[in-house]
């Protein structure tokens, strides 16, 4: 086996499979974001100072970063926490840490989840901050929270490639 072919294969991660959800939509669309959630918090841990926080790409996006992003885009479709600066959710500060943003991450995430499990209609409107016009359907933010960490996800896979070549979902 060609060297650059043999250590691909030694820092490529065990693909998992797309989830196996419940029958019905709730189960289905909740089960596909937790399987992205998981996927972006296991990109993030275990990266060690300052590489977690160090930016990839020109923009100066990183790991850390997205989580936070994550964890405040959750809260605010989720919770109706308001996000006063939403550029400034992407930059870790000197204080935070990996576990700290991984904890406050799977926290949001737990509280999101208790949400969505409490609303009876995917047609109901979604809590939020006030803003000007209807609230977006329950159904909509699921769909739109997909979208979002589906994006951040494939970011993070090609950062934590970056890092240390590790591949895979």
């Amino acid at each position: 086996m060609p060297e650059n072919q043999a250590q691909r294969s030694r820092t490529r991660a065990k693909d998992t499979t797309p989830p196996r959800t419940g029958v019905d939509e709730k189960a289905t669309l909740r089960g596909f974001l937790d399987y992205l959630r998981n996927a972006v918090a296991d990109k993030v841990a275990g990266v060690p100072e300052p590489r977690v926080r160090t930016g990839g790409v020109p923009s100066g996006t990183n790991l850390l970063g997205l989580l936070k992003h994550l964890a405040s885009v959750e809260r605010f479709y989720f919770l109706g926490e308001d996000v006063g600066d939403w550029r400034a959710t992407m930059r870790p500060s000197a204080e935070d840490t990996v576990d700290g943003v991984l904890a406050d991450y799977r926290k949001s995430v737990e509280r999101a989840n208790q949400v969505i499990e409490a609303c009876p209609d995917l047609a109901l409107p979604a809590p939020r901050p006030p803003r000007p016009g209807p609230a977006p359907s329950m159904r909509w933010v699921l769909v739109h929270m997909i979208e979002e960490t589906g994006r951040h996800a494939g970011h993070a896979d090609i950062l934590r490639e970056q890092i240390d070549g590790s591949a895979g979902r």
